[in-house]
């Protein structure tokens, strides 16, 4: 018999995912951690990065933004402050934005401004990182 768990993803603005997976793969603070049934209890902090999520051979994935991470092994749930799928990402947009980031950390001497750009820069590089993991996957 397959345990499962239920996940449960939150941002400010909705439920972004519920359902029953076998296995969640995040980026803690501390480092990536896989989550499965039966996991002891944990309230971890977690950092921008993608999420994976399996049920059976399935796999998908988000892109998500920090936050925490709560479990007691049969329910998990995921509060950050934005979380994508990958056909939530429109490509030209993202590397526009990077291009734009770019600019501003090379020629700003605002320290807000460079500060903006930088995050920016990471959640784009992160977003790209999802469609370039979605591409190989698909074609395998």
């Amino acid at each position: 018999m397959t345990m499962n768990l239920k996940l449960k993803i939150i941002t400010p603005r909705k439920i972004v995912l519920e359902k029953d997976v076998q296995s969640v793969t995040v980026p803690s603070a501390a480092g990536e951690l896989t989550i499965l049934p039966h996991h002891s209890d944990l309230l971890t902090l977690l950092k921008e990065g993608i999420i994976t999520y399996r049920m059976g051979k399935d796999e998908d994935y988000l892109a998500i933004g920090g936050g925490y991470l709560e479990t007691d092994g049969e329910e998990l749930q995921i509060l950050v402050s934005r979380a994508y799928h990958q056909d939530e990402i429109n490509e030209e947009q993202t590397k526009k934005a990077m291009v734009e980031a770019e600019k501003i950390m090379s020629q700003s001497k605002d320290s807000q401004e460079r500060t903006a750009a930088l995050s920016t820069l990471r959640r784009s590089a992160i977003d790209m990182k999802l469609l370039k993991k979605r591409r190989r996957n698909t074609s395998v």
